[in-house]
């Protein structure tokens, strides 16, 4: 959400704040101005809304706007990346699609990194539970901290991948291109060390006000199914192509 986004706020909170019981704003963990503190909570400091046009700066704008209206009747949800079946971005269905074809596979090194997901099923059913019992106030919403050599294996179990992950440490990836986190030419899920700890948030909060984190094991065979509905090997926001691939493995090994 840029600066559009924010746009789209401010007009709904013109129609309906005033009349709203309840009100339930979806920022993200992104706003936090530090990502190098494991377990940090929502008491952690946002970045200040400078640029607009810049992800977490509307949000935080958002954020603000939406509390200058409402006051206690708000509950702002951040929540870490988002996942499940039909997610466009590919950054998580990357993993289950690419071990589902044969090796070897370009990995970052896990040392010191981890994943924290939140399946979108989880955070839709916790969202309508918090309107119904009027939770307010600001909540990372968050799954459990899974270190990020558990999670290839448990793709690796969801797949029934044999072949070899090949872990490449960042200079070497960065050197040949390779680009963090998302997009085109990326490793999804690799985060540079000094931004671990976005995917290390306190899940607290969540737990306390009624949110569930289903295993891990459970949102991979559903996104694996998905997956292979839409085709392993088609086009992708996010990820490494197979020629791609294919090259930076040739060249580093």
């Amino acid at each position: 959400m840029g600066r559009g986004g924010r746009t789209l706020v401010r007009p709904a909170l013109d129609a309906l704040a005033d009349s709203a019981a309840h009100w339930t704003l979806v920022s993200t963990t992104s706003v936090y101005a530090r990502n190098d503190e494991p377990g940090a909570d929502e008491t952690a400091e946002v970045v200040e809304p400078v640029d607009l046009t810049q992800y977490a700066d509307a949000k935080v704008a958002a954020e603000r706007s939406s509390a200058d209206r409402l006051g206690s009747r708000l509950l702002v949800a951040r929540p870490g990346l988002i996942v499940g079946p039909g997610d466009p971005s590919d950054r998580f269905g990357y993993w289950p699609a690419r071990l589902s074809r044969p090796g070897p596979v370009l990995v970052p090194t896990s040392e010191g990194r981890s994943v924290q997901v939140i399946d979108v099923a989880d955070l839709a059913a916790w969202v309508g539970r918090a309107w119904r019992t009027g939770q307010t106030g600001v909540v990372n919403a968050v799954g459990e901290v899974v270190p990020m050599r558990d999670f290839f294996r448990l793709v690796v179990d969801a797949t029934g991948f044999d072949g070899e992950l090949v872990e490449v440490e960042d200079d070497v990836l960065l050197t040949h291109d390779v680009q963090y986190w998302a997009g085109p030419r990326s490793l999804p899920l690799w985060l540079p060390h000094s931004d671990a700890a976005l995917m290390h948030r306190s899940a607290r909060a969540f737990r306390d006000a009624g949110g569930r984190s289903r295993p891990l094991t459970e949102t991979l065979a559903g996104v694996l199914d998905d997956e292979r509905d839409r085709g392993l090997e088609r086009p992708r926001r996010a990820g490494l192509g197979a020629a791609d691939e294919a090259a930076v493995l040739a060249a580093v090994r």
